[in-house]
């Protein structure tokens, strides 16, 4: 079985590649832009078939060469700075990208998962995977909701073989290292308090206090499952388990819970008590700082996965790891 995963030096991708190696599969082709050497060291435990740059990639497509050759597509490859202002280099990696893979999925009746996003939503404040429920701030969430467009009518046209979006949302954990600014809050709170025994969170804003903004924090681990669960049941006809579905754990956390379980995980592998959010703040171990002015109007303060359509819709049954399980997983990797 030949399986593609573009992104497969990214913080997804290469997690999905170690799960398929766990599981026997090594014959894999791993699609990506190693302009970013660093991204290498995601590679390095991982077995693959081939490594392909991903122009090489685009254009073995277009010319065909591919062609009735590949069983499976994770497709994970994109921009994912939400920061991002270059929205010609936002569309044509997470758009037009995804656009030809697509289509190349469908004509050689390829199962294709693909990695949407909890941007999509943006403004909004009901967080349900239809259209009118999209509202993104940010070229990086207006790429991902047009892709999904894309899909749409796809969906209305008639699948020839299965096509499941995954709308992630605040997905954190092993393998994210070379990502810089656009790394998980749990690995900023990590380094903070290992470097300075300290957290430091942005005061509040838009009617929230101090670090009560809220996410839905997704382990990686969570998000591996959701992904290879569709990989397990890709046999079933597409109309029954194709579908663009919310990659959340349905809970909102904030981000004081996040910073709280990050210090707590350090202080048990250190042998320490566990401390409440009050006697954090009161000795200064959370710190608050004023809010960016760079991100106004562009910042999600809150967000929830409605998880229902994955687990009526995408028949996934498997519980989501707490904030607190997940974070001392990650916490025990960072130390180990």
């Amino acid at each position: 079985m030949l399986i593609v995963v573009t992104g497969a030096a990214g913080f997804i991708g290469s997690n999905i590649v170690k799960e398929l190696n766990r599981r026997g599969h090594y014959d894999i082709i791993a699609v990506d832009n190693l302009t970013n050497g660093e991204k290498c060291r995601n590679l390095a435990d991982l077995d693959i078939l081939d490594f392909v740059d991903k122009e090489d990639f685009l254009q073995a497509i277009l010319d065909g060469d591919y062609d009735n050759q590949i069983d499976y597509i994770f497709h994970q490859g994109a921009c994912s700075a939400t920061v991002e202002a270059n929205g010609r280099y936002i569309m044509k990696n997470n758009y037009e990208y995804s656009c030809i893979l697509l289509e190349y999925a469908q004509k050689n009746e390829v199962p294709f998962v693909y990695a949407s996003s909890a941007a999509t939503y943006g403004a909004s404040k009901v967080f349900i995977e239809d259209r009118e429920n999209e509202v993104p701030l940010n070229a990086y969430g207006y790429s991902k909701m047009l892709f999904d467009q894309t899909v749409r009518r796809y969906f209305d046209g008639g699948l020839k073989s299965p096509i499941v979006g995954l709308k992630y949302f605040n997905v954190y954990g092993h393998r994210e290292f070379h990502k810089g600014r656009m790394s998980s809050v749990v690995l900023h709170n990590f380094r903070q308090y290992q470097e300075h025994g300290s957290v430091k969170l942005f005061e509040g804003c838009q009617g929230f206090e101090n670090g009560e903004q809220s996410r839905d924090f997704i382990s990686i681990e969570d998000v591996v499952r959701v992904n290879l669960h569709f990989f397990d049941n890709h046999t079933q006809s597409p109309d029954e388990i194709s579908g663009i579905f919310n990659c959340g754990t349905g809970q909102a956390r904030s981000f004081n819970d996040l910073a709280l379980a990050t210090i707590n995980a350090c202080r048990k592998a250190e042998g320490e008590n566990t401390m409440n959010l009050q006697t954090a703040v009161t000795q200064g171990i959370i710190e608050y700082t004023p809010f960016p002015g760079d991100l106004s109007g562009k910042y999600q303060c809150f967000t929830q996965a409605n998880s229902d359509r994955l687990i009526k819709d995408g028949h996934y049954k498997t519980p989501f790891l707490t904030l607190e399980q997940g974070v001392e997983n990650y916490v025990t990797l960072l130390l180990s």
